[in-house]
């Protein structure tokens, strides 16, 4: 292993009332057996998507990507603003050739799979179909979406089946958040009341039942921070400002599903941040044995996170910083808000990268 590999661990405890924020296709909680028995589930997509969200709205749009089949009319968009002398046709014409010319399979003016083109690279493409439209090499518009790659791309990746040279390997990896005990789905029976039903006739205008439950989740990611700075292009001030987005999204992030009809809007009970040189390590092996207690499951969740936390080094190395927020004690350094957990981490990375 690299000397001078880097990996950042986010460990979350985290309640979640009644709700149904993440389902599958039959509007179901989504679950998993572990441990022997049945734990709420919430997927890993689902929430890299709220957290995709939370960095929409607290940074620049143009350091941010887009997942879309519609890349022509993007790029046609982009092209039109750089040049306004470009009609609309030309300017679709223009971006379904450039991207033709990366073997990305277009099919109607569009994608047929989603890309994940960044905010930086869209503005660079059109530049550059401007300025050689009649004169377009693959391999020079290879290289402009291989760089200036965006934070949210170089987090979480891109796979172009068409053309493997576009891809783009994911500096973070997002785990599925799961109870840390036993779960068993519940169901809402609901009416809905039709307001112009006349005052002599009764019954519900609508009825039906919702699934939903509740838990206390172990919530994991980490970020390999050497190639999150390699895909930023070395550069520390940026790459040290996307983990601490990272961080903060992942904290304060929540799937939106069904969030009007619960309101499940709840933040960490505990969260423990820790910088190591060796390989990350997910701890969800304490909750292996579901927690069984009467009452409440955060403090007992907590502590089995804990006494995990301890235990591993006896696999791996110790970590190089930990900083902890919340009813965490003995671990690295407790913070008092998110803020100064922030700052100190920021610290920290800075004197290792």
């Amino acid at each position: 292993m690299m000397k001078n590999n880097l990996y950042l661990d986010l460990h979350i405890v985290q309640t979640v009332p009644p709700s149904n924020m993440n389902r599958d296709d039959t509007g179901t909680p989504k679950t998993a057996v572990y441990g022997g028995v049945t734990r709420a589930r919430i997927s890993s997509q689902s929430w890299k998507k709220a957290m995709r969200e939370y960095f929409k709205k607290n940074i620049d749009e143009n350091t941010m990507g887009i997942r879309t089949k519609k890349i022509v009319e993007a790029l046609a968009k982009e092209i039109m603003e750089k040049d306004s002398s470009i009609s609309e046709e030309s300017a679709m014409k223009l971006s379904e050739e450039i991207f033709k010319k990366t073997k990305i399979s277009i099919e109607k003016q569009e994608a047929k799979a989603l890309f994940f083109l960044g905010g930086k690279q869209k503005e660079a493409l059109a530049y550059y179909g401007i300025a050689n439209k009649d004169n377009l090499k693959a391999n020079e518009i290879k290289n402009i979406l291989k760089a200036n790659q965006s934070i949210d791309v170089a987090l979480f990746g891109r796979m172009v089946a068409d053309e493997p040279e576009l891809n783009v390997d994911a500096s973070a990896q997002v785990a599925h958040a799961i109870s840390t005990h036993k779960v068993v789905t519940e169901f809402d029976f609901f009416t809905a009341v039709d307001d112009l039903t006349p005052n002599d006739q009764s019954g519900a205008g609508m009825l039906g039942t919702v699934e939903y439950n509740s838990a206390t989740l172990y919530r994991y990611a980490n970020i390999a921070v050497h190639e999150l700075n390699y895909q930023l292009g070395n550069n520390k001030e940026i790459c040290i400002e996307a983990l601490k987005l990272f961080v903060e999204a992942f904290v304060k992030s929540l799937p939106s599903g069904n969030i009007n009809s619960y309101a499940n809007q709840t933040i960490p009970n505990a969260l423990i941040v820790s910088v190591r040189s060796d390989r990350p390590v997910n701890l969800v092996n304490a909750f292996e044995s579901p927690i069984q207690v009467d009452g409440g499951y955060v403090s007992h969740s907590i502590s089995r996170l804990k006494d995990e936390f301890n235990k591993i080094n006896r696999f791996v190395n110790s970590p190089i910083a930990a900083f902890t927020l919340g009813d965490i004690e003995d671990i690295g350094e407790e913070k008092e808000s998110l803020s100064e957990l922030l700052m100190s981490l920021s610290a920290a990375v800075e004197n290792i990268l």
